[in-house]
């Protein structure tokens, strides 16, 4: 498998989650001026799932371009809840709603803003390549088990998709027994998924839409007639407390920002084949592609 920029990334969380702690122990970010000439220094913190990368990155080229102080951390999701609601995290660009960051939403929303949908047609999904024959539901996995060495190929313990799948998905439809879900990490699963590929095996993976492995792999989602990895859900930008006080402008243009399948795609297929360390650029390459849009997304900043 390429050793892509993501999978290169999550090498990096172990370091982002002991950042985050000694800021906190240090007692957090200043307080803002409360306006946005005044509070040009803003934290975002993200995700290793490719929309969030990219959403971030593009945000941190505008923002700097437009003379901000851009602070990129990479973290779990728990911890960047956590992190919002004490004030150490000013943004975060990917929450997942109503299901799949529910269990943050409802411990945290009291702390935070949430700033709009910039994504609407976001799907939990259990995916095998296409060449896997007999699987086309998820009931089909129960008598197929054994062709997936009695497991599903997950990503970290803490991901909303993976409580669905553990709490849901599995007794929902009787596989408790005969297939368990392997937690691992975004990488893992990736590079495994591309393994199996390249060897024409068997998988069941966890996957989600949008994502760029759709593109590059020939993938079938396995249907849910039960129900049981939720409906479509939306892509929320959300703040800490008062981060439309502290940043009107910047606010207002996370409310108003959308991004198409097309747009989001070619964004993070750019990205995914940046080198390390050149995301940024990735993304700027991306705005010099689509200035009128960005112009008028990030219009007033």
């Amino acid at each position: 498998m390429r050793n892509t920029p993501k999978i290169r990334r999550i090498a990096a969380l172990g370091t982002a989650v002991l950042s985050a702690l000694a800021l906190t122990a240090c007692g957090g970010r200043e307080a803002q001026s409360g306006n946005d000439q005044g509070s040009k220094s803003v934290t975002i913190g993200y995700i290793n799932w490719d929309e969030d990368v990219a959403l971030t990155n593009l945000y941190r080229a505008v923002l700097e371009s437009k003379g901000y102080q851009v602070k990129t951390q990479l973290l779990d999701v728990g911890p960047i809840y956590a992190g919002l609601a004490k004030g150490d995290v000013d943004l975060f660009l990917d929450a997942w709603l109503p299901a799949t960051h529910e269990q943050y939403w409802k411990q945290y929303s009291s702390q935070l803003e949430d700033l709009g949908t910039w994504y609407d047609n976001a799907t939990l999904n259990l995916a095998v390549p296409d060449y896997v024959q007999g699987v086309d539901s998820i009931a089909d996995l129960k008598a197929h088990a054994a062709d997936f060495g009695g497991k599903i190929t997950g990503i970290e313990a803490s991901a909303g998709e993976t409580g669905i799948v553990e709490k849901t998905a599995i007794p929902k439809y009787g596989l408790d027994g005969t297939i368990t879900l392997q937690n691992s990490s975004t990488t893992a699963m990736l590079a495994a998924l591309d393994s199996s590929i390249k060897d024409k095996k068997p998988i069941v993976v966890t996957l989600w839409h949008p994502h760029w492995a759709y593109s590059r792999y020939q993938l079938k989602d396995l249907k849910d007639p039960q129900g049981a990895m939720g409906k479509g859900e939306q892509l929320h930008a959300i703040g800490r407390k008062s981060f439309g006080t502290d940043f009107p402008t910047l606010a207002e243009v996370a409310k108003n920002l959308k991004l198409t399948d097309e747009q989001l795609g070619s964004l993070e297929d750019l990205i995914q084949q940046a080198p390390k360390g050149q995301e940024k650029a990735a993304a700027q390459k991306w705005i010099d592609q689509n200035k009128a849009f960005v112009d008028q997304a990030f219009t007033g900043l």
